[in-house]
């Protein structure tokens, strides 16, 4: 039977199971997909029964010795419970067998509704799940990609060398003058919100802080802050208000007006180490500046060719995934979500950063994520599909490279990473990132690539 109405459409497919067991396939799309199920009441009593005797061998009941009770008081003591457990270990199995008679792989676990179960009848109920829509590659024996031209001017090496010499800095106390723009001012700190409560623990626009060094003129000091500063020696003290715009990047300073109290202890100067052969060697193993301009050009050289084969890759991958115009499960699109979240998570911490403690709306960074993650899914579905065409597979040798090349990064052993990832279930995830990666080096190798 099949019914349409406007872009929703239904198919109904009723099949006689194994042992009697009735099972209705309803497709309301081509991923969300219902299975109405009905198992035979002589099966569900079979199982009420088993489980009753199985309650009897330990059940207690009043004026019956220990495993001696009558099942059938058993089974009224305990009926709840009982048909509790057989709906536990009937459906998921029931479930199973189904869906692998029709050859049908949910994306994620069904949910289970309407379950209806009692003695003497029938255990009816609902599973409800997605699968992946079908998948047509289309022709991709020969596509056309662009990468982007690589060139390391000279203005980037220089740019390079003048963030190393900045590193390399060192700082020389003030004397005999004032604070001036450029200076770094190391002061103990107050800071309240004008018309709040005092205490820290409540004005989250409250606290205090010692020996804080800020550079007059940084791109992260308040506006207006570095004029209050400037003029001050060590001993001074000065209390001053500021109030942030309304657009602060900052959201619980926006629009705030805040007081500052400052008490100089130390004026200091960044002096620039001269971009000679002696710097060169304080750097690294290099003889000459030169020697040490040519590793920075190549550093340079090589991450841009990384950045180039990337963009050119996640074209290809956007090409792929617009190739599959059919709905793709949700269930995929907020596991994707969800990793692209998580991601974002791991590198505060890295950072040092507690991500409770940061003012990232977290609901609106995930939705955010939304379109991304399911372009993501297209095209990881496409990709899949070729890879299952193609018959390509990852190997042994693949996955011990992968994990050798993560331990080194991670500075772990390769035992400890295999261990986390079996712990946590990524193996399996891991290979089929490897798998994906390994399919677009299969096509990047057929593809005729032009410059961007």
């Amino acid at each position: 039977m099949i019914s349409r109405a406007g872009p929703i459409y239904k198919v109904t497919l009723v099949d006689q199971g194994q042992e009697g067991r009735k099972t209705e396939f309803i497709d309301l799309s081509e991923t969300r997909k219902h299975l109405v199920v009905e198992v035979p009441s002589a099966i569900v009593d079979a199982e009420i029964d088993r489980l009753a005797r199985r309650y009897s061998r330990s059940a207690r009941l009043p004026g019956f010795r220990p495993g001696k009770a009558p099942t059938r008081l058993v089974l009224q003591r305990f009926r709840d419970q009982i048909l509790h457990d057989v709906a536990h270990d009937l459906i998921p199995r029931v479930v199973d067998e189904a869906l692998r008679e029709r050859g049908v792989e949910p994306v994620d676990t069904p949910s289970i509704q309407d379950v209806t179960i009692e003695a003497g009848r029938p255990l009816t109920f609902t599973a409800l799940f997605e699968t992946v829509p079908p998948v047509d590659p289309g022709d991709y024996s020969r596509l056309t990609v662009r990468r982007l031209p690589v060139t390391i001017a000279e203005s980037d090496v220089d740019a390079a060398l003048e963030s190393l010499r900045a590193r390399a800095a060192r700082f020389e106390p003030i004397e005999g003058r004032p604070a001036a723009h450029g200076d770094t001012v190391v002061v103990d700190l107050d800071r309240r919100g004008v018309n709040r409560p005092a205490q820290a623990s409540q004005d989250p626009l409250s606290d205090r802080h010692a020996n804080v060094s800020i550079e007059l003129g940084g791109a992260a000091n308040p506006p207006g802050f570095d004029d209050h500063l400037v003029g001050l020696v060590p001993g001074d003290t000065r209390t001053f208000s500021i109030r942030f715009p309304t657009d602060s990047a900052v959201t619980e300073l926006a629009g705030a007006e805040v007081e500052y109290t400052v008490t100089v202890r130390a004026l200091r100067r960044r002096v620039l180490p001269d971009l000679d052969d002696e710097f060169a060697r304080d750097v690294g193993s290099f003889d000459t500046l030169a020697a040490l301009g040519d590793r920075v050009r190549a550093d340079l050289q090589s991450q841009a060719d990384r950045d180039a084969e990337r963009q050119m890759r996640g074209d290809l991958s956007r090409q792929l995934g617009a190739r599959l115009t059919a709905e793709v499960p949700d269930a995929l699109v907020t596991r994707e979500m969800d990793r692209r979240v998580e991601l974002v998570v791991r590198q505060l911490v890295a950072q040092g950063v507690d991500p409770r403690r940061t003012d990232i709306d977290w609901t609106a960074l995930r939705e955010d994520q939304r379109g991304p993650a399911t372009d993501a899914v297209r095209s990881a579905l496409v990709v899949d599909e070729i890879a299952r065409r193609e018959g390509i597979q990852v190997g042994e040798a693949d996955f011990a490279r992968e994990l050798e090349r993560y331990a080194a990064e991670t500075g772990r052993t390769v035992a400890a990473v295999h261990a986390v990832l079996e712990k946590e279930g990524g193996v399996g995830r891991l290979v089929e990132g490897l798998r994906r990666e390994k399919t677009i080096d299969f096509l990047v190798s057929r593809a005729t690539i032009v410059p961007a």
